[in-house]
């Protein structure tokens, strides 16, 4: 299955969190990646499954998931997908193929 980035848009900025809107539509698989902090994801529309360390987990409209740190995750679109990513701004990502 062919990996696609998802449209993200910069919601908000503070000076310790950012605020981003994630945008995918239904049968995206988005890339793979890990983060160095945790974070958190509601989504506002649609439906994706998050693959966190090999479990599943189906998220769909008003859900959040606080995603950890450290632990390679990816997210794949089952109805077209509109989300909230918030972090630190000190946060990094590593991304795998």
């Amino acid at each position: 299955m062919k990996v696609t980035n998802p449209n993200v848009k910069l919601l908000s900025k503070g000076s310790k969190f950012t605020a981003k809107q994630m945008e995918a539509k239904a049968g995206d698989l988005l890339p793979k990646h890990l983060a160095t902090i945790e974070s958190v994801l509601t989504v506002i529309e649609g439906e994706c499954i998050l693959t966190l360390d090999n479990t599943d987990h189906t998220l769909k409209r008003g859900d959040s998931f606080i995603v950890p740190s450290d632990v390679v995750h990816q997210i794949k679109v089952i109805e077209d997908f509109k989300a909230v990513h918030v972090m630190t701004n000190d946060i990094s990502f590593k991304f795998f193929n």
